[in-house]
């Protein structure tokens, strides 16, 4: 994380006026903060808790997450085969997996996968960029033989925090009442 700003909630305040590449990496870690806060101090209950007919509760997106930070990373930037759990996971027979194992994991647990998760794609990011900059291209490759830059991940990244960011912020609600961006 950044040595920026602290806010009330314990996140690292994005830089105002920085680099590219300073502005994206604390967006992404002012998004992974936000979860952070969102699911820090609850129970298992709590970590399971639903809300109306959704089956998603912020210990499944805090798996979920973790199994995305992998994936972008550590799969498609630097073209490593699948790490565990991961690899271990019969996908087809559970295309949610990461979601739904979750109700088994303590909070404890899902914070020591996630957290893991994080700081291996803040280190995969660093080695990337001391080779090159966001326009390098990820070691994987879609059909058509593309791949995306390190800040096509980088964007994606936040924007998959910022959408389940949203659904925390649901679910801490109905959890306890705790309301805040």
């Amino acid at each position: 994380m950044s040595t920026s700003n602290i806010d009330d909630q314990g996140r690292p305040e994005p830089p105002t006026s920085s680099t590219e590449v300073a502005t994206l990496l604390g967006f992404l870690d002012f998004q992974r903060a936000t979860l952070d806060w969102k699911c820090r101090s609850l129970t298992s209950e709590e970590m399971q808790k639903k809300i109306a007919v959704s089956t998603m509760t912020l210990g499944g997106i805090l798996k979920h997450m973790a199994y995305v930070e992998n994936h972008w990373f550590s799969d498609w930037l630097m073209g490593r085969e699948k790490l565990s759990p991961w690899s271990e996971v019969d996908w087809s027979k559970d295309f949610d997996w990461d979601w739904n194992s979750a109700a088994k994991d303590t909070p404890e647990n899902l914070f020591e996968i996630w957290h893991g998760a994080c700081e291996l794609s803040r280190s995969l990011v660093n080695s990337a960029l001391s080779i090159g900059g966001v326009d390098q291209l990820a070691k994987r490759t879609w059909q058509d033989g593309n791949s995306p830059s390190l800040r096509w991940i980088l964007v994606h990244m936040i924007e998959e925090y910022a959408r389940h960011n949203g659904h925390a912020d649901l679910l801490r609600e109905s959890i306890d009442g705790q309301v805040g961006e």
